[in-house]
Order: structure tokens, then C-alpha cells, then sequence
């Protein structure tokens, strides 16, 4: 599959909120395969659950990112109302019930998440010949101008 490459410079509009959801698991014990492999299988369930109800999820987008001990998701909703109401759901609950039986306090696997709900106007991006990309995905992207050439513009723009 070819990714289509948008050369030159290009940012966002910062004129939406947004919620940034940083989801992840870290394997402490390698050779623990039965306790980390159950909360690894857990997730393409729910991503898939995601995309294809992500209108009315308020799910927008994500990227992951997969480490020799640690995987991370950065996900990106419209609230955090519809981000709390996700893992108040069916999939989630049971995957969340499964994790506590199976590890529960078990050293052997971690897991994380960090939740960020960013205000209108005080996020900003660049892009320099990427594919559609992270924060790009959840946005049309627009063409970097004198007027939006620096990180402060980019912040005071919009």
C-alpha cells in the first residue's frame, strides 16, 4: 500500500478542542506470555469497535507505536464526555474485567493511560513532507503562510 506523501509545510487550524487519549501496556515479564499476551489481544477488538463507529463514538483517529517492552496509542476524540462514555461500554468493560481477573496485581504486565482535553487555540502542529499524520488526521490540513511560519503564530492565528 503507498502513502501518499503531502510535500512541503503544512499545520492545522486550532479552532476545535480536542481530547489526546495515551493508551499503552508495558510487558515487565518477558517470559510471562500468558498474562501479557491476554491484555495485548484485548485491543484490535476495541480499535476495530472504534473505526467503525467512530461518528457516534467520538472517536476521530490514532496512531500506535509498538517498543521492545511497551506499546503506545495516541487516540484522538471530540470529548472527553464520549471518551468516558467508551470505556463505560460493553467491549471496554469486558476487556477492563478480563485485565483484573487475569493480572489484576500481578507484576507482569502494566498498563497506562493519559488523557489530555486541549482547548481551542492552544494546540499547534507542523508537517514537513508527511503522509496525513496524528493531530493532522482529526483536521484539514492547511498550508504553513508568513502567517502561520512559527509555532507562536500557529498558537495566536486561529
Amino acid at each position: 500500500m503507498t502513502t501518499n506523501i503531502n510535500t512541503g509545510r503544512y499545520t492545522t487550524e486550532n479552532t476545535e478542542d480536542i481530547v489526546v487519549f495515551i493508551i499503552g501496556m508495558r510487558i515487565n515479564k518477558r517470559l510471562a506470555v500468558h498474562k501479557w499476551l491476554p491484555v495485548f489481544s484485548a485491543m484490535p477488538g476495541m480499535i476495530k469497535e472504534l473505526y467503525v463507529n467512530k461518528d457516534e463514538l467520538g472517536f476521530i483517529s490514532m496512531e500506535s507505536y509498538f517498543g521492545l517492552r511497551t506499546t503506545a496509542m495516541i487516540q484522538y476524540w471530540r470529548s472527553t464526555e464520549e471518551l468516558i462514555a467508551y470505556a463505560k461500554g460493553n467491549k471496554h468493560l469486558a476487556a477492563w474485567k478480563n485485565f483484573n481477573k487475569k493480572v489484576g496485581n500481578n507484576d507482569a504486565v502494566g498498563i497506562y493511560h493519559e488523557t489530555y482535553h486541549v482547548r481551542k487555540g492552544e494546540y499547534e502542529s507542523v508537517y514537513a513532507n508527511m503522509p496525513t499524520y496524528g493531530l493532522g488526521k482529526t483536521q484539514t490540513p492547511r498550508s504553513i503562510t508568513p502567517k502561520t511560519n512559527s509555532a507562536k503564530k500557529r498558537l495566536t492565528s486561529y
